[in-house]
């Protein structure tokens, strides 16, 4: 295809940013968008001369060559399986789902169909991770601390655990997911969250919560979650080896060892920029550089749900891999 034809299924704040990103592309046209809320379609629309259409079935007829879906948390799963069944490649926004349920019926359909998909897991994309990557190759993981201390973001949705799942699964699926790739899969969470809502209309959500991790490679770690700030205090992991410890954040990765200390900085932006590039290349087939394909991220999200899940019932949880070996990813199984 001589352009990518792109379609956006939402019209908030990242459907803005994934615009911003695309109309950068010369190979990329946005030919339309779709929103429960008409206004925010047809403004999006607007800035990228692009249609507006009422529903997702609109939007497929109008054949566009892949679709973004940025819905919030709550809303995934009809939109998907739309694009699924029209077989259109389809970039999906973590987190994929609050309902693991959700989330796995969904990797089912694009496994079934071969649907190339990615999932905004930009972090993967960031610089200095194959730095932090090639230093560990040669030494085990001992421990592994991840934080995401922040505030409530401005949108109603996001402090009621139906609607976004909490903070570890909105926002510190981030650092999950990078745990994952630099430590191995997490085999048993036990978490506690304070029984506290943040101080918002409605919330219902614990403002913090911690976790400890226990991973299949033999290491252990804690994961820190808190929307109990008015800024973004700190994200990102600290990684202990034989002899070697990183922090790694989207500023970039401080490295301590025998050598001493050194810093190699990171850019988010390029990153955020990184992650559409990859999608759109694949869809075009002049690229194979896309890092989170969905059942990857249903990996990362059933990880953070056990967290979140093991907060909120108070037990440890352990997740274990299938006999199976068609199975998508990890089990998870409850201590009473």
């Amino acid at each position: 295809m001589v352009s990518c034809r792109v379609g956006l299924v939402g019209a908030g704040g990242v459907a803005q940013r994934h615009a911003r990103v695309l109309s950068g592309f010369d190979d990329v046209e946005i030919v339309g968008v779709t929103d429960v809320v008409p206004e925010a379609a047809a403004a999006l629309a607007a800035r990228h001369d692009a249609r507006t259409f009422t529903d997702v079935a609109q939007l497929l007829a109008a054949g566009p060559d892949a679709v973004y879906v940025c819905v919030p948390p709550f809303a995934h799963g009809p939109a998907e399986e739309a694009v699924i069944d029209a077989g259109v490649p389809m970039f999906v926004e973590k987190p994929v789902a609050v309902d693991l349920g959700i989330a796995e019926r969904i990797a089912d359909l694009v496994a079934r169909r071969g649907v190339r998909t990615a999932v905004g897991h930009h972090w993967r994309y960031l610089s200095v991770l194959d730095t932090a990557r090639e230093l560990l190759a040669d030494r085990p993981v001992r421990m592994v601390s991840g934080a995401w201390l922040d505030k409530v973001p401005p949108v109603a949705w996001w402090s009621r655990r139906d609607r976004s799942g909490g903070p570890v699964v909105e926002q510190a699926a981030h650092v999950l997911d990078l745990i994952r790739v630099l430590a191995g899969e997490v085999t048993e969470v036990t978490a506690y969250g304070n029984g506290t809502p943040p101080p918002v209309d409605g919330a219902d959500i614990d403002s913090v919560t911690t976790a400890t991790l226990r991973f299949a490679r033999g290491a252990v770690g804690t994961l820190s979650a808190a929307c109990v700030l008015g800024w973004k205090h700190r994200a990102g992991l600290e990684i202990l080896a034989d002899g070697l410890a990183l922090s790694l954040g989207e500023d970039g990765l401080l490295i301590r060892d025998a050598d001493g200390e050194r810093h190699v900085p990171a850019d988010p932006e390029a990153a955020r920029v990184a992650v559409d590039r990859a999608f759109v290349d694949a869809v075009r087939g002049v690229g194979d550089d896309v890092r989170v394909p969905y059942a990857e991220a249903v990996k990362t999200q059933r990880l953070a749900l056990a967290v979140a899940d093991s907060a909120r019932g108070g037990r440890t949880i352990r997740l274990t891999t299938p006999a199976d070996s068609h199975a998508l990813d990890t089990g998870v199984t409850v201590d009473a």
